[in-house]
């Protein structure tokens, strides 16, 4: 039950903190016991616990206090997950600053080109990626993918370094986040052992660096990278970079290592499409051994549109299955898609039905009345559909408060409404992007 319970707690986790962050602190740890309201945390060294302990307490207790629907204790204790988990620790054991060996990677094992769902949204960065993993270091050096959170930036960048590891595991490859990479130099510096820190990193062949823009501003950090850089590429080495912007957008970072940067290919990996999120949604339901139906997974992708959201939906999804030994099926879907998007989305947004009815009024040029008129006119008809779909989905009102909303309709008209946009949603592109268009004019209209 402990296992189910952080496996819920991590996933939450893991929509408020960064991929970097919630790879080197939380992949590593477990729910040990959970007795009297007090929740013990293992976490597999000193360096982690005391990282989670000072920076994350807050968040890790709110989201325990939610899953658990009580007032809990966190007491953190050292404490090693069986099986080894050195590939997400620090770059630097509490004992020993050794060069990595050949198997220290920090690699997922998971985030393989093989697992990567690629679509029109995301060709030139996947085919870039692909290029670099066929001959690092002289193709697109360095590589610098930017895009947003949960775009799968960290995805293609540890899947180039698996597919060089797959054809050569001897070389040295190093994952790092940008923020562990100046907690490394903070440390080396505080110990004095500066040496053995450049030894390690320049004797990497392909370095993996996520959320470059970490470093930006820190005057030592940025001096440390300028030569672990150049150091890396006269050896003939590769280098791969994520940032979520642009290096001309990365404020306070170097001259010359925008320079550098801008030397190599810049690629950008836009949000996914309809299409693409659909077939992430399948291939994480194939990883959990689910059997997820492709109307199921249009549904969902119809209306989450972050990638890290529907991943906790599915969690989510399956969690109630399971709990509740019910099937999957689109009543379920929808009913826990009202729970989740008013929960997470909107909930701290107190939306008013009225706006709602103004805003898509005025987004099709009409007036209020008119929506709440009797005319059937497909013109009017359909953006009243919109607005039974955003004020159930969105806002999770009863059927019949939204009916009476909209001018004493009853509840089995909205139902049929509702349940029109959500399959319209799985085909039509155009009124996917009227919707989030919809939803960007009532995130400014919040009161």
């Amino acid at each position: 039950m402990n296992e189910i319970l952080w496996k819920n707690i991590l996933e939450e986790i893991k929509l408020s903190v960064s991929i970097a962050n919630f790879q080197t602190l939380f992949t590593g740890t477990q729910l040990v016991s959970l007795e009297s309201s007090i929740a013990t945390i293992g976490c597999p060294s000193g360096y982690i616990k005391n990282m989670i302990e000072d920076r994350f307490y807050s968040l890790l207790k709110n989201i325990i206090d939610h899953q658990t629907k009580s007032n809990v204790s966190l007491v953190f204790i050292i404490k090693p997950v069986p099986a080894p988990k050195t590939e997400n620790g620090p770059l630097f054991s509490q004992a020993t600053n050794d060069i990595p060996s050949k198997n220290d990677h920090r690699l997922r094992s998971d985030f393989t080109f093989e697992s990567l769902a690629v679509s029109g949204s995301n060709q030139l960065p996947y085919a870039a990626a692909t290029a670099v993993a066929k001959k690092p270091g002289s193709t697109y050096n360095p590589l610098f993918i930017w895009g947003g959170v949960g775009v799968g930036k960290t995805h293609l960048m540890q899947a180039i370094g698996n597919e060089i590891l797959k054809k050569n595991p001897s070389i040295k490859v190093l994952f790092c986040p940008g923020e562990e990479f100046t907690n490394e130099i903070i440390e080396a510096i505080k110990n004095k052992n500066t040496e053995q820190f450049r030894k390690k990193f320049r004797s990497i062949k392909v370095l993996l660096l996520d959320d470059i823009q970490f470093i930006a501003g820190k005057v030592t950090v940025q001096e440390e990278f300028f030569h672990t850089f150049n150091a890396i590429q006269r050896m003939g080495g590769q280098i791969v970079m994520t940032s979520d912007r642009p290096p001309e957008e990365i404020a306070k970072l170097e001259e010359r290592l925008r320079s550098r940067f801008e030397a190599g290919l810049i690629v950008d990996v836009p949000p996914p499409d309809f299409e693409l999120r659909t077939a992430i949604l399948l291939i994480k339901a194939r990883q959990q051994k689910i059997d997820l139906k492709m109307d199921l997974a249009q549904l969902i992708a119809a209306n989450i549109e972050s990638n890290r959201k529907m991943e906790g939906f599915l969690t989510r999804m399956i969690t109630e299955s399971e709990t509740k030994n019910i099937p999957l099926s689109v009543e379920m879907v929808n009913t826990l898609l009202g729970k989740a998007l008013a929960e997470k989305e909107l909930s701290h947004k107190a939306i008013k039905p009225k706006t709602v009815i103004d805003v898509v009024a005025d987004y099709y040029h009409l007036k209020t009345a008119q929506i709440k008129g009797q005319t059937r006119v497909k013109e009017i008809v359909l953006p009243r559909q919109v607005i039974m779909y955003l004020l159930k989905i969105e806002l999770n009102l009863p059927l019949m408060e939204i009916g009476n909303i909209l001018g004493g309709r009853d509840h089995t008209t909205i139902m049929h409404g509702v349940e029109k946009i959500v399959n319209q949603l799985r085909e039509d592109e155009d009124l996917r992007v009227h919707i989030s268009g919809i939803k960007q004019r009532l995130s400014v209209k919040v009161e």
